[in-house]
């Protein structure tokens, strides 16, 4: 992919944006996609080099660029990411680590780092970006920009490189609520709100750094007095290590059944760390797998029993600001496996999540997530319209 490093976002800028139409719900708004979603034309190249020079241009736009150029938006450009998707700091060994333009001695999050780095650069009004463990939802936080991952399955996955197809989802970026909204109406996200009870929960809020707690109290208090009652009910589901450790052996077991084949076949050369964790999941048995399984099971059940009452859950959406871009990579795993604690909730759930912006700690921005019940995505958009 010849990335070209405008204001360090690492995003190809087409020398002929393509358009479909003059009008439509989101008619004139630029964007770009992930390099893992198919366009027309173009090698998608998935944040590896041996996957760009063994695959051809698309033969055809993913179904969700299609749609958005249907509704009139403007298709800028592709965005760099992840090696084949499986991180969530933003680093690439073979493309290096666009600039989070917020807080520029930190990293930009992944998988999704162009998209959000784009967005938060101003280079595009919105990203389409991939959310696996967290790859729209914490970029989202670390740039201080708005992001959304839909229920499980709400957004067509067609012309899209699967990593983990059971957590896949498509999500994407924006700096404002009503392109955000405005993006979501497009792809044809619905569901009424009807939520009555804002939802703090006690271990999740005693869990996290008392300085991100008190940071993000007044938000988090804003949202909770659109609701006439709030709860502090702990989680019923098992806590964030085994949280964190059944999305990793889950994902790693689904990831090398769509990847490990063709990267065996190749001999791809991977970065350190992708190296490490694709040499995890080649090494997850089918016994691990169903314990695995049934953990992630009893998430799901639990968590659709708890929301079903028109509960919205307020939390952190990471742990903290974003690791610095000089730290070492067992900085960037211990950031990781805390952070997927946070973020496996709505992913073992198939639950839509927004994270928006919410202040800086450290020099760092930090968002906060409102999470709902599964497909009630267009009334957590509506939510936030009220703030």
């Amino acid at each position: 992919m010849p990335l070209i490093d405008t204001a360090n976002a690492f995003i190809e800028l087409f020398a002929q944006p393509v358009r479909a139409t003059d009008s439509g719900s989101v008619a004139g708004l630029t964007f770009a996609a992930k390099d893992n979603i198919d366009v027309e034309g173009r090698i998608t190249g998935n944040g590896n080099p041996i996957w760009r020079r063994a695959h051809g241009p698309a033969v055809a736009h993913a179904p969700v660029v299609a749609r958005l150029l249907a509704e009139g938006a403007v298709l800028a450009g592709k965005t760099h990411m992840d090696e084949f998707a499986y991180s969530l700091m933003g680093t690439n060994a073979h493309y290096g680590t666009p600039l989070n333009s917020a807080a520029p001695d930190r990293v930009p999050g992944g998988s999704s780092s162009g998209s959000a780095s784009a967005v938060a650069a101003g280079l595009v009004e919105f990203a389409l970006g991939t959310d696996t463990g967290g790859s729209v939802r914490l970029p989202a936080s670390f740039n201080g920009i708005f992001g959304m991952r839909p229920s499980h399955g709400a957004i067509d996955m067609g012309g899209v490189v699967p990593l983990s197809p059971g957590f896949d989802t498509l999500g994407w970026f924006a700096r404002d609520v009503e392109t955000l909204v405005r993006v979501g109406r497009a792809l044809g996200l619905a569901g009424e709100a009807n939520f009555s009870t804002a939802w703090l929960p006690s271990d999740i809020w005693t869990g996290v750094d008392p300085g991100l707690a008190a940071l993000l109290r007044p938000m988090t208090e804003k949202i909770a007095a659109l609701f006439d009652k709030t709860v502090t009910d702990p989680l019923p589901i098992v806590g964030p290590e085994e949280r964190s450790e059944a999305f990793r052996f889950w994902q790693g077991y689904d990831a090398w059944k769509a990847l490990g084949g063709w990267i065996e076949a190749h001999d791809v050369d991977l970065g350190p760390d992708i190296a490490s964790r694709f040499a995890v999941a080649r090494s997850v048995s089918d016994e691990t797998f169903a314990k695995v399984d049934a953990v992630r099971h009893e998430i799901a059940t639990a968590m659709d029993a708890a929301l079903a009452g028109g509960l919205v859950m307020i939390i952190p959406t990471g742990p903290g600001p974003a690791p610095r871009r000089d730290s070492s990579q067992e900085i960037f795993d211990a950031y990781r496996q805390q952070a997927i604690g946070l973020l496996s909730i709505a992913g073992h759930a198939s639950l839509p999540q927004i994270s928006m912006p919410a202040g800086k700690m450290d020099g760092g921005p930090v968002g906060l997530s409102v999470i709902g019940r599964r497909g009630c995505d267009g009334g957590l958009l509506d939510l936030l319209k009220r703030l």
